[in-house]
């Protein structure tokens, strides 16, 4: 049995020289018992004692491994499982045999050790997010200290990154296992500490709890999106983090106040966002439609509509009138809005692409259905007006609307009539249903009112989201 004994617990190096040299031996991962120090990482390295690492003949073909293993190995050598030394040397000796290793996923060992990297990634990455520095009083110039409990042995593997993001400033980073500490010009490493030999807080910390507050955005909070980025277990580490419980408990309250102060502004900041809105898309030139088309035709309502209708695309007289919905779709639409009780003038409608698509016949042009690309072109426009706007309720007429407002392919009859939650920042509850110049193509007078009636039906419905 040999034993390996490896000076640090994060020793890329010393593992590295030790494995090549063991494998250039030929000795068997089961003949192999690693340890870190004095602490046995096998129930048998104490009764094997220690013996030098085999030293490989230097004439023997070196083993040559891919830059994948390299880099699974640096990471996976961090973590804290005790058995990380003999995983990879177990992969290194099959390398010899299996040199694509590393690419078969289904491996169960491969499997593992990109377990840890992955692991010892995200460790080092929530360290490099969450770690918090403090001002400490010290004679001759101003020094920051640190406290942090990682996962794994990242610390020194840390190190590179926070000289260079704060080469200016003098810093210590304390840790139970190894403290790092930086003078401005050089680093260097001290015993682990404990948790009481770094400071608490600093005066600067009021001023970024303040600020902190203040760009608190209650309408953007996602608690389980936050959790998963920001763990619980590292809110001791930050600040500002003392002050979610609170931010979070009055989010809803915030959020409604602060649409309602929108509500009332019209004619002030959110119209004024609007007009300046408008003006821009009159000269939209994100896809190819512009050049052919007589004008963008954007959206027309109050700044202050509850309720958000959105068509397909102007057809040949909105492009004509600059206006949407006054066609003969447009007739029909607002039929329907006044027997399911809505008043237009009251309502925001728009368009899911803002230019008429056509192809000309003689001298009429007829409509051409946009394609996904145009769709996704024109989208920008529709995130603005849903972002000023925030609309309770957006009703997607037909199945480009619904694209435009999903940022992907919606089932007219499997979505069709229940409230479904729209995507982004904008928000709401959203409501699908036909275009109305779908009703003007149904071959029979009986179809169409049959379907007309549906129509009206789901307009009704949507409407009764608002309260």
């Amino acid at each position: 049995m040999r034993v390996v004994t490896l000076p640090l617990p994060d020793d890329f190096d010393a593992w590295r020289d030790a494995a090549r040299g063991l494998v250039a031996d030929g000795v068997p991962p089961d003949e192999v018992v690693w340890q870190v120090g004095d602490v046995p990482g096998d129930l048998f390295a104490a009764a094997g004692g220690d013996a030098p690492a085999p030293r490989h003949d230097s004439t023997a073909p070196a083993l040559k491994v891919s830059r994948a293993f390299l880099d699974l190995a640096r990471s996976a050598v961090l973590h804290h499982d005790p058995e990380r030394f003999a995983l990879l040397y177990t992969a290194l000796y099959r390398l010899r045999r299996e040199p694509k290793l590393v690419e078969d996923q289904a491996d169960p060992l491969v499997r593992r050790l990109d377990g840890l990297a992955k692991h010892v990634r995200r460790d080092i990455h929530k360290m490099r997010a969450f770690l918090r520095f403090r001002e400490v009083d010290e004679v001759g110039a101003a020094r920051f200290v640190a406290w942090w409990e990682p996962d794994h042995h990242i610390v020194r593997a840390n190190a590179a990154f926070f000289v260079n993001r704060f080469a200016s400033m003098r810093w210590s980073i304390l840790t139970p296992e190894v403290s790092l500490h930086w003078d401005g010009a050089a680093l260097s490493q001290g015993p682990g500490a404990q948790r009481g030999d770094a400071p608490d807080g600093d005066p600067i910390e009021d001023v970024w709890k303040t600020y902190y507050a203040s760009i608190f955005n209650p309408a953007r909070v996602k608690v389980g999106a936050m959790l998963k980025e920001m763990p619980r277990k590292y809110w001791k580490n930050m600040p500002e983090t003392a002050l979610v419980p609170e931010l979070l408990a009055t989010a809803q309250a915030r959020e409604s106040g602060m649409i309602a102060q929108a509500r009332s502004s019209i004619g002030g900041n959110a119209q004024a966002a609007w007009e300046a809105l408008r003006e821009e898309a009159m000269s939209c030139t994100r896809c190819h439609l512009y050049r052919h088309a007589t004008q963008t035709v954007f959206g027309e309502g109050p700044v202050s509509a509850s309720m958000m209708f959105v068509g397909e695309q102007p057809g040949d007289q909105e492009d004509l009138a600059g206006h949407p919905f006054v066609g003969p779709a447009g007739q029909v639409f607002n039929r329907a809005l006044a027997e399911a009780g809505i008043t237009r003038d009251e309502t925001y409608v728009t368009n899911a692409v803002k230019h008429f698509k056509f192809e000309p016949r003689g001298k009429r042009r007829i409509h051409a259905k946009p394609d996904a690309g145009e769709i996704t072109a024109c989208r920008w426009w529709i995130e603005q007006e849903q972002m000023l706007l925030r609309p309770k309720v957006t009703v997607a007429l037909g199945a480009t609307a619904a694209r435009s407002l999903f940022g992907k392919a919606m089932t007219i009859g499997r979505e069709r009539g229940r409230a479904l939650t729209l995507p982004g920042e904008g928000g709401g509850t959203a409501w699908i249903t036909v275009h109305p110049s779908y009703l003007l193509r149904l071959p029979d007078e009986a179809a169409r009112e049959s379907e007309y009636a549906k129509f009206v039906e789901d307009l009704r419905a949507a409407h009764a989201l608002i309260a």
